[in-house]
């Protein structure tokens, strides 16, 4: 009995103890992501007052590489990947300059037309805040690491609205097929108290309920199921451009800054011939597919490039909302391919390409509940978690590690990143070629 009340003692401890440092961190990471809005906001109009913004990219990706190779190297590329490999290799710790310079390379990437997503530098700020708040308190490693992830949960929750998908992002993202349970209550309330820090100064989160009236015919199923397996293979070529580019962009041997030229250039092309509805976030493109607008049907496979461009070639951001753009897009194409509601397929295209890419389908999944309501969401968390299984061992975020296989006959070792099974299967086909041609 008396063992009983100790063991009660030190879970109750341990709940209040969780319960005021994800506090904490959620509170502090809702008033960054909060500036960071208010900033991303101010700047929308600079499209319309001037229309030759985007001849800047090439100047912001030079002073982008120098401001990261010289003062904060951990804050290039997408911050939520960062994140994940400090958490399995560092862990879990965090530069304090990663901050400020993801702020302000984010901001300039996407004012100058850049294809960077809010939510990486959110993350990797509401993380790089836990890193520092677990050195100040001197904890151990392993709080550390538990503490990164409830800043991972609260940068998503409060930059897009959704504290359920939220605290669920954080402890789904880190492994493919497992979640750690053990950080669930701190990345809840570390998750409410960021968003509800955003609600309390006026940032609006985009949020369109969809009032979808289930079919009766029996042809909506298959066109959802037919559905996640495309958007699967919309989620892979994504992941396959935006890892070879970068792969392509780290093998250039040449003086750093002109990369950011040659990146910058490149995309500059791309909207001159194609347009420059790819550039920047997006977010109009995006509502204007939701809504049922039929977007040009190249729009997605152009936004994969300038995506992989900009995050390899000197932008910073995340990849989440160029993700929501290209299945958002993608979507809309199918509906008007199949003759289907063009709307409809827009938010399941929205929520597959997604959960494919990231390998987080569950959390993706309450994503579009908390979105788009209760009517759809079931139809998208079917199609998503097909777009899952199709991406196999690859994702955006190539430092996730393998916990499960997504077929029971897949040969491959559990325990290790996406990045060494990849580095693997190519080194395999590297020695079966050269075995061939002896």
């Amino acid at each position: 009995m008396q063992q009983q009340l100790q063991e009660e003692k030190l879970i109750f401890y341990s709940v209040i103890r969780w319960i005021l440092l994800a506090t904490l961190v959620g509170v502090l990471a809702g008033l960054f992501t909060t500036f960071f809005l208010k900033i991303l906001e101010w700047g929308g109009g600079i499209p319309n007052e001037f229309p030759w913004y985007y001849w800047t990219l090439p100047l912001v990706f030079v002073f982008n590489i120098a401001l990261v190779k010289y003062i904060a190297p951990d804050a290039a590329g997408h911050g939520t990947e960062k994140v994940i490999q400090a958490v399995h290799q560092q862990s879990g710790k965090i530069k304090a300059a990663v901050i400020p310079i993801k702020l302000v390379a984010t901001i300039l990437t996407i004012f100058a037309g850049g294809s960077g997503g809010r939510e990486g530098p959110s993350a990797q700020m509401g993380a790089g805040i836990a890193s520092l708040t677990a050195d100040l308190f001197k904890f151990s490693d392993a709080d550390r690491k538990k503490l990164v992830i409830c800043g991972i949960s609260a940068g998503f929750a409060a930059i897009f609205g959704t504290p359920i998908a939220g605290a669920i992002f954080g402890i789904e993202v880190l492994f493919v097929g497992m979640m750690l349970y053990d950080v669930l209550l701190p990345s809840f309330i570390a998750g409410m108290a960021a968003f509800q820090v955003t609600q309390l100064f006026g940032v609006v989160h985009f949020h369109q309920e969809i009032h979808f009236v289930p079919t009766l015919d029996q042809w909506f199923m298959l066109e959802v199921i037919l559905s996640g397996l495309i958007f699967g293979l919309v989620a892979l070529l994504m992941i396959e451009i935006l890892n070879r580019t970068h792969a392509f962009a780290h093998q250039l041997k040449i003086w750093e800054p002109l990369k950011g030229i040659i990146g910058g250039g490149a995309i500059l092309i791309l909207a001159l011939l194609l347009g420059k509805q790819t550039l920047g976030l997006g977010t109009d493109v995006i509502k204007q597919a939701l809504s049922g607008t039929m977007i040009v049907w190249y729009a997605f496979l152009v936004k994969i490039a300038v995506t992989a461009l900009t995050l390899s070639f000197g932008g910073s951001g995340g990849v989440v909302t160029p993700l929501f753009f290209i299945g958002a897009t993608a979507g809309a194409l199918f509906g008007h391919l199949i003759g289907a509601d063009v709307a409809t397929f827009a938010v399941i295209g929205f929520i597959a390409v997604l959960g494919g890419a990231t390998n987080a389908p569950i959390a993706v999944s309450i994503m579009a509940l908390e979105m788009f309501g209760s009517q759809l969401a079931p139809y998208a968390a079917v199609a998503c978690i097909i777009s899952y299984l199709i991406t196999g061992n690859r994702s955006v975020y190539p430092t996730q590690i393998l916990a499960m296989k997504k077929a029971e006959f897949l040969d491959v070792e559990l325990g290790k990143t996406l990045e060494e099974l990849e580095n693997k299967f190519d080194d395999k086909n590297l020695i079966d070629s050269n075995d061939h041609k002896k």
